[in-house]
């Protein structure tokens, strides 16, 4: 770790492996970009039973409002899907990975960077599902996913489906993303990174540090660019290759988030 990354540390590490998670940040230059699933929440057997502990959403709420709206979300869920989780507060977010953005809460715009999926594409991935009543398919517009944490034993078989009928389409524009008990299948073109780095080039955000949690093998594209934006990453989970620091669990980082704003309110008092 560098030096400039080690003057921002504290030498305790009681939510952190072996690496050190970073001080009480300067959240005036800072922008916190964090993943969701396996991140902020704890994963759950379906998507749609996450939940959002209220304690969370209240220091989201407050560190946006510390940051000058420099805090977004970075997730594969679409930005709809995010709204529905978080409801009824609403974040800056990159949702799809990187398909679509909303930079500000204030305009609620949403800027879309891909086209939807072709139908017949979804047809046919999602029928992969027959293979196991535990495989769930979720149709996120940009992306499919086959999640099949309650039925792990046919994750192989999955892959096989999906590599066959990649096989047969060699020219679609699609890409395969793996991840915790989930296949998903994208258009290629566009990441998380890809979406970071737009985020990161308007206001608030332009001109701050980032700092990026995240956990999945997803989140590694932002990992790999955020020595190129001055930024900081941390991992959550699992040590990840070229991070500065690791998070045992989404409930390290929830309370890591709650220490921000306590040593924030020391600083100002």
């Amino acid at each position: 770790m560098n030096q400039d990354v080690m003057e921002n540390v504290p030498n305790k590490t009681a939510s952190v492996t072996d690496d050190p998670e970073p001080r009480a940040l300067p959240l005036g230059t800072s922008a916190l970009l964090l993943d969701i699933d396996g991140t902020l929440l704890d994963l759950a057997p379906t998507p749609h039973e996450v939940y959002v502990p209220p304690k969370l959403a209240s220091a989201l709420s407050r560190l946006l409002s510390r940051t000058a709206g420099a805090l977004a979300l970075v997730s594969g869920r679409s930005l709809s899907d995010i709204d529905r989780i978080f409801a009824p507060m609403l974040f800056p977010a990159v949702g799809g990975h990187g398909a679509e953005m909303r930079i500000s809460i204030e305009s609620e715009a949403v800027a879309a960077h891909a086209p939807p999926m072709n139908p017949d594409l979804i047809q046919r991935f999602a029928a992969i599902a027959e293979l196991h009543p535990g495989i769930l398919v979720e149709n996120k517009g940009y992306s499919l996913a086959l999640h099949f944490r309650k039925a792990p034993d046919v994750e192989r078989a999955i892959y096989d489906r999906v590599s066959a009928i990649r096989a047969d389409l060699p020219n679609a524009p699609i890409e395969v993303l793996p991840g915790k008990f989930v296949c998903e299948i994208k258009h290629s073109g566009f990441t998380k990174a890809t979406g970071v780095t737009e985020l990161m080039s308007h206001k608030p955000f332009k001109g701050r540090r980032p700092v990026f949690i995240g956990d999945d093998v997803t989140d590694e594209t932002v990992f790999a660019i955020m020595p190129d934006l001055n930024g900081l990453s941390f991992s959550v989970g699992r040590r990840a290759q070229g991070v500065n620091g690791h998070f045992q669990a989404p409930s390290n980082v929830r309370a890591w988030l709650a220490r921000l704003l306590d040593d924030e309110r020391a600083v100002a008092e």
